[in-house]
């Protein structure tokens, strides 16, 4: 009996480390924001306090990394971020993000265009906005945030 215990346990750890590269990678988010931006700060503990490991790189021009990673410039925002092999452009929520992750549409990211009121790191009363995929079939509504 207790060599069938731990066999058990043994394949149950087997299965859980066999997960973990998996979750870590879907959880790592390198964002690239500029050192004075109040509001991406704000968006970063956001996704930390939602369970995200962020890497922060800092620089006064995003303009080319937002173009070596096809954010279109009509979904600009003030961060853009990479995880799990998307782009995250903005102040797109960490509920979205996840849902993003689970689902794995052929999109190249998300993005909540401009700076949305009450979004993630914006401070006010949350105002309704839309949040965009784009990518090889152009720019298409991904979810409404009320």
């Amino acid at each position: 009996m207790k060599h069938d215990k731990r066999i058990g346990l043994l394949a149950l750890a087997v299965l859980t480390l066999a997960k973990a590269p998996a979750v870590a990678g879907e959880t790592s988010v390198t964002v690239t924001k500029s050192p004075s931006c109040g509001c991406c700060q704000g968006w970063v503990d956001h996704m930390i306090d939602n369970g995200y490991e962020v890497r922060v790189i800092e620089t006064e021009d995003l303009t080319p990394v937002k173009h070596r990673l096809g954010v279109p410039d009509s979904l600009g925002s003030c961060h853009t971020a990479e995880i799990g092999g998307y782009v995250i452009e903005g102040h797109v929520p960490a509920a979205t993000i996840g849902r993003l992750l689970a689902e794995k549409p052929r999109v190249s990211g998300i993005a909540a265009p401009g700076m949305p009121q009450g979004s993630p790191g914006m401070a006010g009363e949350r105002e309704p906005f839309m949040v965009m995929s784009f990518g090889p079939a152009g720019i298409l509504p991904f979810q409404k945030i009320d």
